[in-house]
């Protein structure tokens, strides 16, 4: 089977994933990787079936792949069979009140980073600025002092020397620091490998509501330092993610309720993109199907679908018996625990393919019947491996005693380079726009791009695109563009034309079957007040979301995407007519 990838997904492959001998030469093609990848992967199967068994899997494995109906995380497809061969996409680890115990934390982090993967922390437990310390009589630096810290060493370092280092970094809301933490990120350039989120609880996002006094408490003996205007704070927080992005906010309570391992202890920390919330020194292996690649029709392919979550869930699985850990306890938690994070991609494409606008009631109850159908039968896939195999080992402390071989299932996650290789939309995001540039992927490169199926749908319906495509680019999308088909400028709006409540209510239908959590970004016009961030936090909570993230389109010097096209690092001197024939090219193929 032949793999056909775009020219960008080509040079995505070339600058990060394919392997290389020591004068950087090529030991692999596209088709190589994934053989490589399924092979190794499958060789778990050993343990289990015997050689003709692996064998047979490793090819369906790399079926999936190579018709790029199936993609597992980064690290997977760089490091599967390979010395280093560590898989997981992210970890997290506990911070503890004591400067060995920090300094440990960072180490291990170093090494997670080395093998390609992100980390999430929750900073909570370590005293407040300027709080006494015993031993030396000194003053405690409080947690931003080491969050600086824990920045300035993932800057010295690249994830597996290919990506930049992604961390998560939490701070709960009772903490006398919470004012500092929500102000940190206001500067340009400060904590630039960190994700922020503040952790609420229900306690104080209802003294929000209620106009309350909250109390701040040190963690060192949980006494009450101080109290502050619950509203004020979460006024604070919002206008501080209006300005920039940060912080989101992890809804604690929520995740405490739906803990799918309740016996073990209480969840305070996310891995950096806020879609797996997990216990210390546990690690999340994903991998997305790409919806993309299921239409039937004027329909949802079933049986495809059943297929790929049956053999997503076992690749998965997989994934935790080959998998090279940096360390002991991540491997026995691991393997205890057996989680797993399958998610999708493609969502906005499917919709688009179907004639579905991405807000459309009819988008919401497609969400619901595929989140509904991929659950089912995820849970159907891992009560089968558990018969096969033996549940996994820590089934007396899970919320739901039913045998299955995972204690998770389920996962949103953003899927921004693997989408990128699938040549489809990311996650359950929608276009982001019909003509945008990709920034800070391949060296500062900057990367064009027009939505191919755009193109495809303008000629199946006799339209001029090469006309119309020069003022898309230069705005990105079809607002106030003429000579575009009703039908297809309907399908085709962009992120920053759909309602922050829309977003919402997409992430909210699919967060309803998923056991870990969905990353999403609520995108916002750059005109919008700081109130309508508040506003969004609260009705984020209310939808019994676990997580929620937003960005004002503008607010950061620094973004991935912009609308329409920008000379900045372009490498070709007519970018609109070259980038826009290859994306005529790709839809025709397509």
């Amino acid at each position: 089977m032949g793999v056909e990838l775009g020219p960008h997904a080509l040079r995505v492959l070339r600058a990060r994933y394919l392997l290389r001998d020591a004068r950087g030469a090529f030991l692999e093609d596209p088709e190589g990787m994934f053989r490589r990848v399924a092979r190794a992967v499958a060789a778990a199967e050993l343990g289990f079936g015997g050689r003709r068994d692996a064998e047979a899997w490793a090819e369906r494995f790399f079926d999936a792949m190579a018709s790029l109906a199936f993609l597992p995380n980064s690290p997977t497809l760089m490091n599967a069979g390979t010395p280093l061969g560590q898989l997981s996409a992210c970890f997290v680890l506990p911070i503890e009140d004591a400067i060995d115990a920090i300094f440990r934390t960072l180490h291990q982090t170093a090494r997670i980073h080395q093998t390609g993967g992100g980390t999430g922390f929750n900073f909570s437990a370590i005293r407040p600025e300027g709080d006494r310390v015993a031993s030396t009589g000194g003053r405690a630096s409080g947690p931003l002092s080491f969050l600086r810290v824990f920045d300035a060493a993932t800057e010295e370092l690249r994830q597996g020397g290919k990506r930049r280092g992604a961390n998560m970094g939490i701070l709960d809301a009772d903490h006398p620091d919470i004012e500092a933490f929500v102000a940190a990120k206001r500067r340009p350039g400060v904590l630039r490998n960190f994700n922020l989120s503040v952790g609420a609880e229900d306690a104080f996002l209802k003294a929000v509501e209620e106009g309350r006094d909250w109390g701040l408490r040190n963690p060192r003996n949980r006494l009450e330092v101080r109290r502050v205007g619950a509203r004020e704070l979460f006024d604070r927080i919002a206008e501080a993610a209006w300005a920039g992005g940060d912080p989101g906010l992890v809804f604690l309570s929520t995740i405490h309720r739906e803990n799918p391992l309740p016996g073990l202890g209480p969840i305070r920390a996310t891995n950096p993109c806020g879609e797996v919330p997990l216990l210390p020194y546990e690690s999340c292996n994903l991998g997305s199907v790409n919806l993309a690649r299921l239409v039937r029709g004027r329909g949802v392919d079933w049986g495809r679908l059943r297929a790929l979550v049956h053999l997503a869930v076992r690749f998965l699985d997989d994934v935790i018996e080959v998998n090279r850990y940096p360390a002991t306890p991540y491997r026995t938690v691991a393997e205890r625990n057996r989680k797993i994070g399958l998610g999708v991609m493609g969502w906005a494409e499917l919709l688009i393919r179907l004639g579905i606008p991405y807000d459309a009631p009819e988008a919401l109850a497609l969400a619901d019947e595929v989140a509904g159908f991929i659950r089912e039968e995820a849970l159907a896939a891992s009560r089968a491996l558990a018969a096969e195999r033996g549940a996994f080992p820590h089934l007396p402390y899970a919320r739901d005693p039913t045998p299955r071989r995972n204690a998770a299932l389920l996962s949103i996650a953003p899927t921004g380079t693997i989408s990128l290789l699938a040549g489809t939309t990311p996650s359950i995001e929608p276009l982001f726009a019909v003509a945008y540039t990709r920034e800070g992927v391949l060296g500062g490169e900057a990367m064009p791009e027009v939505n191919p199926l755009f193109i495809r749908m303008m000629e199946e319906r006799g339209a001029d695109w090469r006309r119309v495509v020069r003022q898309v680019a230069e705005r990105g999308s079809l607002e106030g563009v003429p000579g575009v088909p009703e039908a297809v400028r309907r399908v085709f709006r962009s992120a920053l034309e759909i309602a922050p409540e829309a977003h919402l209510r997409m992430q909210a239908a699919w967060q309803r079957h998923v056991d870990n959590a969905v990353s999403k970004t609520i995108n916002l016009r750059p005109e919008v007040a700081p109130g309508a961030v508040a506003a969004i936090y609260l009705e984020a909570w209310h939808l019994g979301l676990k997580g929620i993230t937003v960005f004002r389109y503008g607010s950061k010097g620094e973004q991935v995407l912009r609308l329409g096209f920008h000379p900045r690092g372009l490498k070709k001197p007519e970018p609109i007519h070259t980038w826009a024939e290859e994306a005529a090219r790709e839809g025709r193929e397509g």
